[in-house]
């Protein structure tokens, strides 16, 4: 596997287009976008302060947008870990797959949208972190 460090996940700026009445932000494929989505989904009704998340992917990649709110992504790479705070929907935080991710101290009310490269398959998914440790030491 080619391992993937926390400094790789990147927060993208995907702009706005401002109107009186207020703001729109376009996300399209073959675009400034890292990769093609084959899948949406958000997580929501979440209570202030909970966490959710803790796991790894080995091949899809996923984009967090705090849609609504704010929460805090941790990343960990094995080796080094990270914290990005999102609050603004206009921008999201690109993770690779072989980077475990937990999303933390949600907002009352916070909206987290996820961008995926991949349809659902729970095999691509590492769940428990030391299998995460074993999969990235091989």
């Amino acid at each position: 596997m080619d391992q993937k460090s926390v400094f790789e996940c990147s927060v993208i700026d995907l702009g706005k287009i401002s109107f009186p009445e207020g703001n729109l932000t376009v996300i399209e494929n073959n675009s400034l976008f890292p990769f093609d989505v084959k899948r949406v989904f958000y997580l929501y009704d979440i209570a202030g302060g909970e966490s959710r998340g803790a796991h790894a992917h080995k091949e899809c990649h996923q984009f967090l947008i705090a849609a609504s709110g704010s929460f805090e992504v941790e990343l960990d790479d094995g080796t080094y870990k990270r914290q990005v705070f999102l609050n603004r929907p206009n921008l999201g935080l690109h993770i690779p797959p072989g980077v475990w991710a937990s999303e933390v101290n949600f907002s009352s009310g916070a909206i987290c949208l996820v961008l995926a490269s991949h349809c659902y398959n729970e095999a691509d998914y590492i769940r428990d972190y030391q299998d995460f440790k074993n999969y990235i030491n091989e």
